[in-house]
């Protein structure tokens, strides 16, 4: 017998949130079907579907797109409190990262460790006029 999941439990068996999985029902990308309770559903099938899509995007590497994406050096980390700033030298960029302490633990973050940074804003503007 085939299990039907709630909108939610899907999202969290995927590994995305239920926000996305209704964009991707409105897109034509996920099956769901309404059940007695008027509860969007989806199979498991469909579930099983996703994840096997998702894992293999992700062993590809392809889930951000390379300009979002910044290999590089550790070159310094500034820890104060619970909070870090962690420096990465990648390539002619210099980028600073304020982070949690038990992210910088977690991940070893230390001076000449090889790292990647990962650049998510909706905007970043700095500007200056040198006479």
């Amino acid at each position: 017998m085939e299990t039907n999941l709630t909108l939610g439990e899907a999202a969290s068996a995927i590994g995305v949130s239920p926000d996305t999985l209704r964009r991707w029902d409105r897109a034509g990308k996920l099956e769901t079907f309404r059940d007695a309770r008027n509860r969007r559903m989806v199979s498991a099938d469909e579930v099983a579907r996703l994840s096997r899509r998702r894992r293999r995007r992700h062993r590809a590497g392809s889930q951000l797109s390379a300009r979002n994406r910044m290999a590089g050096v550790v070159r310094s980390v500034e820890v104060d409190g619970v909070m870090a700033l962690v420096e990465i030298e990648a390539g002619p960029f210099l980028i600073t990262a304020a982070v949690t302490r038990d992210s910088v633990e977690e991940l070893g973050l230390a001076e000449g460790v090889e790292a990647t940074a990962t650049v998510k804003a909706t905007s970043v503007m700095i500007e200056r006029e040198v006479s």
